[in-house]
Parts: C-alpha cells; structure tokens; sequence
C-alpha cells in the first residue's frame, strides 16, 4: 500500500488558528473538498481522505456550494447498487 506524508511548516499550522486536536481533521477535509472541486479525486476517495462518511461529505460540499461531479457513469453505478440491494 502507498501512502503519502504531507509536511506542513509549522508557521502555516499555527497561522491556521485551529486547535491542536483539529488541524488534521480541518486540514484533510479543505485538501478533499479542493481536489474533489478540482475533478482529481471522485466523490467516493475524497470523502475517505476527508474521514467523513459520504452524507457528511455530501452535506460539507453543499455548505460550500460545491458543484457535485455526477456522470451518467455514476448514474448506472447507482442503480446497479440499488437493483442488488432490493
């Protein structure tokens, strides 16, 4: 498995004014929400980076007014997982 480890400087961290026990959370989720925003990452890895669940996520990207990425793709995929779970 590949993994990556993102060193943020310590002047950035502290300049975020967020509390300890936040600035991981916080900052994997404005990391997620922008490179969801951007088309890198679907909505499915990006909420997994964020550690949300998807309806979290899902509500994150309407506080945000972010556009969500639906293609006809996730369409089928859709209704494929609700055909099996019938």
């Amino acid at each position: 498995m590949k993994t990556l480890t993102l060193d943020i400087p310590p002047e950035v961290v502290e300049a975020a004014k967020l509390p300890r026990d936040e600035q991981e959370k916080e900052f994997r989720k404005e990391l997620a929400v922008a490179l969801y925003q951007r088309g890198v990452l679907s909505l499915g890895k990006a909420r997994i980076l964020a550690q949300m669940t998807r309806w979290e996520f899902e509500e994150l990207l309407g506080q945000r007014k972010v556009v969500r990425h639906f293609t006809e793709s996730d369409l089928k995929d859709d209704i494929r997982y609700v055909k099996g779970h019938q």
